[in-house]
């Protein structure tokens, strides 16, 4: 005759201790509290008792224990309570250890849903894409991110944006006539729904963002305002020389249109990168506007830009007033550079409009007039440019190439500027 098992109170639940073996404690039906073996620090201390409530049962033949916590944190009656649930899902013939698991997997499945919005994935997406970017590029990614794209997905689940959600936000950029940025937002978003279904995003199957360039508005294509009309630029070349502001930023709009190096790059020129005696400017590719990626590829490397003697006489003359500086053009702090503003703003102020000429722009008058007036090479044109220039087998890139026409070709630039200026 089996023994019979008297319930568990609270009373002897709480006052149970833990001895030098396991011990048990039953309750009836399976339902059983144990108490692992008395533990000791290494000094000695006993540990604190551990009260485990287990239930053993067992299931198509095959004996199970099945944990319900921890005393005090599940009491008697919540155990009990455990107790009995389990009871009526083996009645049932379900194996009430199994549809634990499955309800905890349930459960962690909800939790990751909600935890992956738009606004997460985007954002961890912008966390990885960044280090293969510029600082700038960067900026103006996570500008994007912040004003057009996270106000009307961010808070939506990932596997919840419908591609009408992606059109009625890029609706409202077109509204502001930015169609440009419309479709730069557009791949802004097809690149965080491609992350999301490499990344195995719960039910993130398809990257509702493509194909919508076809239902934008077209950008008109606008490039950089450029001169071209060799009477036109001669007066822009005598407006610079009558600049009646800073010294520094005059020879910052002298030098622009004479070395047609990238603004930023103008900008951020160092001192200890141009020999005057020699002159030549070794441009280093970390102030280069290339992609990260490529600038660890090419660490070391420089950009050689020929200086004419035109060049030399501006740096010389701008010396005195910037030495000091590590930068050939500092801003209003001498550890930083000038304002990427300040030479547009320069021709603004001496009358000229953003229509008709900007600091890039001339980048293009130089390709322009070097080869079809002057008569240069495109591809020494081109090196001179910092664009790459591939080799006879369309493979390698090699910036030292045509190193000495392009020496020729610079001064021979600057003798054109001033011819253009003199009238």
């Amino acid at each position: 005759m089996p023994r019979k098992i008297v319930p568990l109170t609270d009373t002897k639940v709480k006052s149970y201790k833990a001895a030098e073996k396991p011990r048990t404690l039953f309750d009836g039906d399976g339902l059983f509290l144990y108490l692992p073996a008395k533990k000791y620090t290494k000094d000695g201390t006993p540990l604190p008792d551990s009260k485990l409530w287990r239930f053993k049962y067992t299931f198509e033949g095959r004996p199970r224990v099945m944990s319900f916590g921890a005393y005090p944190g599940v009491s008697l009656a919540k155990a009990r309570e455990k107790h009995k649930e389990a009871r009526t899902l083996l009645a049932d013939d379900i194996d009430p250890q199994a549809e634990k698991k499955r309800r905890r997997a349930a459960v962690a499945q909800e939790r990751e849903k909600l935890e992956n919005t738009f606004g997460k994935v985007a954002m961890q997406w912008y966390a990885i894409a960044r280090t293969e970017w510029t600082h700038g590029h960067a900026r103006t990614v996570l500008s994007r991110l912040q004003r057009d794209i996270l106000p009307p997905l961010g808070d939506k689940q990932i596997s919840e944006v419908t591609t009408r959600d992606i059109l009625e936000a890029l609706r409202q950029v077109e509204a502001r006539k930015a169609f440009e940025t419309a479709h730069r937002i557009k791949t802004i978003i097809g690149q965080v729904f491609t992350f999301a279904l490499i990344s195995d995003i719960p039910e993130v199957n398809s990257n509702p963002a493509a194909g919508l360039s076809k239902v934008l508005k077209q950008p008109r294509k606008k490039s950089m305002a450029a001169i071209l009309d060799p009477d036109v630029l001669g007066r822009l070349l005598r407006d610079i020389d009558g600049y009646a502001g800073s010294h520094i930023v005059r020879c910052a709009l002298k030098l622009s249109p004479m070395l047609f190096v990238r603004p930023g790059e103008l900008r951020r020129a160092k001192w200890k990168d141009i020999d005057l005696d020699g002159q030549v400017w070794q441009l280093p590719v970390e102030d280069m506007k290339l992609t990260l990626k490529e600038k660890a590829n090419r660490k070391g490397q420089v950009h050689t830009v020929p200086l004419a003697s035109q060049a030399v006489e501006v740096l010389r003359d701008l010396y005195p007033y910037t030495s000091r500086s590590a930068y050939v053009f500092p801003g209003r702090a001498a550890s930083r550079v000038m304002s990427e503003n300040t030479v547009n703003q320069a021709l603004r102020t001496i009358g000229w409009d953003s229509d008709t000429v900007t600091a890039h722009g001339f980048r293009a008058t130089a390709r322009t007039m070097l080869h079809e007036t002057l008569g240069f090479s495109p591809d020494a044109i081109e090196a001179q440019l910092g664009h790459r220039v591939p080799d006879r087998l369309g493979t390698a890139y090699n910036r030292t190439q045509h190193i000495e026409e392009r020496t020729r070709m610079m001064q021979a630039w600057a003798d054109y500027l001033d011819g253009l200026k003199g009238g």
